[in-house]
């Protein structure tokens, strides 16, 4: 889920428009952008390819689908002809980035690289196609106070992950918080982050000011931060609030972020302080929401600025998913309380 802002004053836009589909665009000697179409209301995602000696090395995949795969085809016989991807690196598990990448490592015989957390949860995902849902995953979405209706919907969705990317390579080379990888004659650090995701990596060449930053910093959309059934009592919002301040100390200023979604920008420092300022905004305003109890599905309009309906399943779900995120914060301060009733959890302002 995600929250719009007015675009800042303080970010610089260097490129005016994104490049075409089926076409890159050059932001520094040797780093292309292009774009995948993706299905959904963020129609897009920027995928990054960097000169590797005679090869290419490329940050992120796309989904897997027809369209994104023809376009992949394009781009290996055209602007990556007549070198090779030797490596592929995922800044994270979300389909959007890993679902062409089991494709592509098959395909060009390319090393696959990926934080430990993000490549196990991707395998753990996938395993639960084709099954029914767990009891204790209806269990939660009831607590959070979803209707029947609702529920037949995610028993009907459950286990789509699989569906959405291919199969992962059986081996990675793990990406470690801190190591440096060596792309075409310039050194890339990796900087982990959660919240998002179990361990994003973002990679930050400190001497040309360049930061791919996967999901992790998004120019005028706030990632979504989510608890899910898996461990409903995890506080990813602490996480999330912890890597915008590591990122801040670990990242210069004046670097060209790019993003997985939306544009090419200047002023890292300036968007981290807005989506920090933004969701301690959120949580004030869910604190007052729930001077009256509340469940998870009542919280929305106060934190995301309108209502969401139930018809639409997958923004319903990321909702929900935040909506708790954000309560488990607040429990964890000490701000809310929780009472169970009837196996819904009920939230009240402490």
């Amino acid at each position: 889920m995600t929250r719009k802002k007015p675009d800042s004053a303080n970010l610089d836009y260097p490129f005016s428009e994104p490049p075409a589909p089926g076409a890159a665009l050059e932001v520094a000697p040797g780093v292309l952008w292009i774009r995948m179409p993706l299905p959904f209301e963020l129609d897009h995602i920027n995928l990054w390819l960097l000169r590797d000696g005679d090869g290419w090395t490329v940050v992120d995949t796309g989904l897997k689908t027809e369209d994104t795969a023809a376009h992949w085809r394009s781009f290996l016989d055209g602007v990556l002809a007549p070198g090779r991807i030797k490596r592929i690196i995922a800044t994270h598990m979300h389909p959007d980035h890993v679902g062409m990448a089991g494709w592509l490592a098959r395909t060009q015989g390319a090393v696959f690289a990926m934080t430990r957390e993000e490549y196990l949860m991707c395998r753990v995902l996938t395993a639960d196609t084709g099954r029914e849902p767990p009891q204790a995953a209806v269990d939660f979405y009831r607590r959070a106070g979803w209707s029947d209706a609702s529920i037949e919907i995610y028993r009907a969705r459950f286990g789509r992950f699989g569906s959405q990317i291919h199969t992962l390579p059986e081996t990675h080379l793990r990406l470690v918080d801190g190591m440096s990888i060596e792309i075409g004659g310039r050194t890339w650090r990796v900087v982990t982050a959660n919240g998002h995701s179990p361990e994003h990596a973002c990679l930050y060449c400190a001497e040309d000011k360049l930061l791919i930053s996967g999901d992790q910093v998004l120019p005028r959309i706030s990632s979504n931060v989510s608890v899910y059934p898996i461990e409903p009592e995890a506080n990813p919002m602490a996480d999330w609030l912890a890597s915008i301040k590591k990122v801040r100390r670990e990242v210069a200023a004046d670097v060209l972020v790019l993003p997985s979604h939306q544009n090419c920008f200047r002023g890292l420092h300036a968007r981290l302080d807005e989506l920090e300022t933004s969701q301690h905004e959120a949580l004030d305003a869910l604190v007052e929401c729930l001077k009256e109890p509340r469940r998870a599905v009542d919280v929305f309009e106060a934190l995301f600025g309108r209502p969401i309906q139930e018809r639409h399943a997958s923004l319903y779900g990321m909702a929900t998913g935040e909506s708790i995120a954000s309560l488990n914060c607040l429990l964890a301060e000490g701000r809310a309380r929780r009472e169970i009733r009837d196996g819904v959890a009920w939230y009240t302002a402490a």
